[in-house]
């Protein structure tokens, strides 16, 4: 069986004017042929099985909105081949969009005066979708979701939460192949991202739906996703699963301590005092960032008792966030 994504060699080039400032040098840039090549995407190739859960994650300006552009069938490679469900989609653009479902930031695909029902009705008719299907997606919802709150409200009175949960029924209401989740708990509190996250399991496990996650939330990376594409400066740095990419930097451990006092101004001190070592402060706690290839932690425990009053401790694994950050910092090995 043939991947439901195929990327191969692609390269992606935008050509950009180099501007001058003040209003005579935008005078003179609209006679300029003054340009100069970007390379947003540098030479990408992976494939993406069907039912897989993949996290497409870089820094802002990686390349991944771009790559996701090309996969959609918004933007022609400059080098390279995609393929899409067996169709290129820059030329079968009609095509490839029955087949996919896209959330893309706070750009909703609903109608903003209507009931989320109406707007479920709308697409309903746009994608052709047969009334069983439709009834079977809407009772499907039911059972994972609060529909009857949802249903019979215009999208404009609903919270941020309740509107990403909306379209994120709706990207899948058509049951495509793919979904492509930009950013989708983005602003969201813990509950809703709590909600988010298992609605997105549930319709991937019930529907075998291939995800292509955006994100920059680590929770969401833990939560839904067993493989990760890291990318930065158009350029592919990783692909494999989270428990492989730790391996990068296994001697990596974090040191969480309560201490006594303001634990703020603390933190400054300590900081000072660990010199090149990471430190952070989160909901009380302390963390060290400490590699044990230069020193144990241990040995930082001893140092930091000789000028803080430790109350309580605990050590942990680099988490994926750090090592996350650590490889867009360029510290891969």
């Amino acid at each position: 069986m043939e991947p439901v994504i195929q990327i191969k060699n692609v390269t992606k080039e935008f050509k950009v004017l180099n501007r001058r400032e003040g209003i005579k040098g935008s005078l003179l840039d609209l006679f300029s042929r003054d340009y100069r090549i970007v390379r947003a995407v540098d030479d990408i190739t992976m494939d993406v099985e069907q039912g897989e859960i993949v996290g497409y994650l870089g820094p802002n300006g990686a390349g991944k909105s771009t790559t996701i552009k090309m996969m959609t069938g918004v933007l022609e490679p400059t080098n390279g081949q995609i393929i899409v469900n067996g169709v290129v989609p820059y030329k079968n653009r009609a095509k490839n969009a029955k087949e996919i479902g896209v959330v893309f930031g706070q750009r909703s695909q609903l109608w903003w005066a209507l009931p989320l029902i109406e707007s479920l009705k709308l697409l309903k008719d746009i994608y052709q979708i047969p009334d069983a299907q439709y009834d079977e997606m809407l009772s499907f919802y039911a059972g994972i979701a609060d529909m009857e709150e949802l249903l019979h409200k215009p999208v404009r009175q609903m919270s941020l939460g309740q509107r990403t949960l909306s379209d994120i029924l709706a990207a899948f209401l058509h049951n495509p192949k793919i979904v492509f989740l930009d950013e989708p708990t983005i602003g969201l509190d813990v509950s809703m991202k709590a909600k988010i996250r298992e609605l997105i399991l549930s319709l991937n496990e019930k529907k075998h739906t291939t995800v292509i996650l955006t994100t920059h939330d680590m929770g969401d990376v833990d939560a839904l996703c067993r493989r990760i594409v890291i990318i930065d400066h158009g350029k592919m740095l990783y692909d494999n699963d989270i428990d492989h990419l730790k391996s990068f930097f296994g001697s990596y451990r974090t040191l969480k301590l309560r201490i006594s006092g303001d634990v703020q101004e603390k933190e400054k001190e300590i900081h000072a005092m660990l010199k090149d070592m990471e430190t952070s402060v989160s909901e009380g706690w302390l963390s060290v960032l400490v590699d044990e290839e230069k020193t144990s932690v241990v040995k930082v425990l001893n140092t930091l008792q000789q000028s803080v009053k430790i109350r309580d401790m605990q050590i942990e694994e680099i988490s994926t966030e750090d090592v996350i950050r650590k490889i867009y910092e360029g510290d891969m090995k």
